[in-house]
């Protein structure tokens, strides 16, 4: 995925939204990107949950870490930002790409032989009820979470008064500044990237 590019199911929403086919729809606020489409806005930031990356390990690694696991043990995850980050901390291990829901690569992981742990959001665990296959958080040092990482976000049309009015209601004062402070950083980010890398606008 580019820098900046929002994810496919992300501007399915939206659409939706734009079409009037619904009116708020609830995302994971880090899947949405820094710049919303025309005509969008966040309505409500709700309480955040742990923004921590959680590791889940395969049966047979039961009771290990990531700094434990043998030499050349593969740990899945789609996250660019986390392979930068934990190839530095525990470069002993491989880092290969995972995909699907939360059930779909739980399955993966136990019922294949590819993975030997996953990294995953820990807040998306603990609302599935999966708080027990945690078996390791994972501190700053070794994988800083993701912008809006743990946080819920509701957005709808920026024309719809009531619907704002409504969802306004839900927002949580703390949450809502860090995660205005997360969003505002990485933006500034990106823009500097771009400035930094203009010929990369080509392609």
């Amino acid at each position: 995925m580019k820098i900046g590019e929002k994810a496919l199911f992300t501007k399915e929403l939206e659409v939706a939204l734009e079409e009037k086919a619904v009116d708020l729809v609830v995302h994971s606020l880090k899947d949405l990107p820094t710049v919303l489409p025309p005509g969008m806005v966040i309505a409500a930031v709700c309480k955040r949950d742990s923004p921590e990356d959680a590791v889940v390990l395969h049966p047979k690694h039961a009771g290990k870490t990531l700094s434990l696991l043998p030499e050349g043990s593969v740990v899945g995850t789609s996250s660019l930002r986390r392979v930068a980050q934990l190839r530095r901390a525990f470069p002993h291990l491989r880092f290969d790409d995972v995909r699907g829901n939360l059930n779909t690569r739980l399955r993966k992981l136990d019922d294949g032989a590819t993975y030997d742990a996953l990294v995953l959001a820990a807040a998306g665990l603990e609302r599935m009820g999966w708080k027990d296959r945690i078996a390791q958080r994972l501190t700053e040092e070794e994988s800083l979470y993701a912008v809006g990482q743990g946080a819920l976000a509701v957005e709808c049309r920026a024309d719809d008064a009531s619907t704002i009015a409504m969802l306004a209601q839900l927002h949580h004062t703390t949450t809502l500044l860090r995660c205005v402070a997360e969003r505002a950083f990485l933006k500034q980010l990106v823009s500097d990237w771009w400035r930094r890398h203009p010929l990369c606008l080509r392609h």
